[in-house]
């Protein structure tokens, strides 16, 4: 009789998860088919505000600033992240432990502390960076040079996470592949691609898509480092999204931008996970 009732212990979390996810999800799916100012009654216009974004020329440009992010936040991590990972799991020791923490610690500090700190020293008249390198750049300023800026520091920020689980999968990895292939001469690099990589599929696409997800709805680094500009150069998806909620107070316009970006990560959640059903 006891083990009918399994469900029960699942109940507070499933009551949590509809009131915090799914509740908020299905009134801003509602709130987009409408126009709304946040106060007062919604107006209901249908497909407008979805025909609208179409036309929208800073939404599909915060798009393609997403993409960009991907590749900095996703693609890059996981390239230096297995090559890092493969390098401190052969040297061991106490340094590779302190090396691990090094990497992993912009993981672990607030996003508003990280940004704030790079804010100062990517400044133009005192930032530590231009008094190292002898250069007079406005990185975050320069609409040429700040999505590229943004994508520098969110690789390191970004590259712990790849780092720890990569380091977490060799550890359950055969040596003995490793070992007789020595033995039989290959190099470090021939090891690494004929046997760490293939032995590292499950944490790659975990690691892959985490990171995709964390790319498509960033929203804290932007808010602190640029605030989606200059001239929108580093405008993204749920930086649009909350300026017409809280700025331009169009809130049916906002909740279709919102709800478009939500139907993406799921699309690519699911191509993902059907990649890493194939053989």
């Amino acid at each position: 009789m006891a083990t009918r009732r399994w469900w029960l212990y699942l109940l507070p979390s499933l009551v949590l998860f509809a009131v915090v996810i799914v509740g908020p999800f299905l009134m801003n799916i509602a709130a987009s088919f409408t126009k709304w100012s946040g106060v007062g009654t919604p107006r209901w216009v249908g497909l407008d505000n979805y025909a609208r974004l179409l036309e929208d020329e800073r939404f599909w440009a915060s798009f393609q600033n997403n993409v960009a992010l991907i590749v900095a936040m996703a693609v890059v991590p996981t390239v230096l992240g297995l090559v890092l990972a493969a390098v401190l799991f052969d040297l061991r020791g106490r340094s590779s432990v302190v090396l691990r923490a090094l990497y992993y610690l912009p993981q672990v500090l607030p996003v508003a502390v990280a940004g704030v700190v790079w804010r100062w020293m990517l400044h133009p008249d005192y930032g530590a960076i231009n008094e190292l390198t002898g250069l007079d750049l406005n990185y975050l300023g320069d609409p040429d040079l700040a999505l590229a800026t943004v994508m520098a520091v969110m690789v390191w920020f970004q590259l712990g996470y790849p780092l720890v689980i990569f380091m977490a999968g060799l550890g359950r990895a055969d040596p003995a592949l490793k070992e007789a292939a020595s033995i039989d001469g290959a190099g470090w690099w021939r090891r690494f691609w004929h046997i760490t990589l293939p032995q590292l599929r499950p944490e790659i696409f975990v690691v892959l898509v985490t990171c995709t997800i964390a790319a498509l709805k960033v929203f804290g680094p932007i808010f602190v480092l640029t605030r989606g500009g200059p001239s929108d150069a580093t405008l993204v998806p749920s930086y649009f999204s909350y300026l017409n909620f809280f700025t331009k107070l169009d809130v049916g316009y906002g909740s279709a931008i919102a709800t478009v970006l939500a139907l993406v990560i799921v699309v690519v959640t699911a191509l993902f996970l059907r990649a890493q059903e194939r053989p």
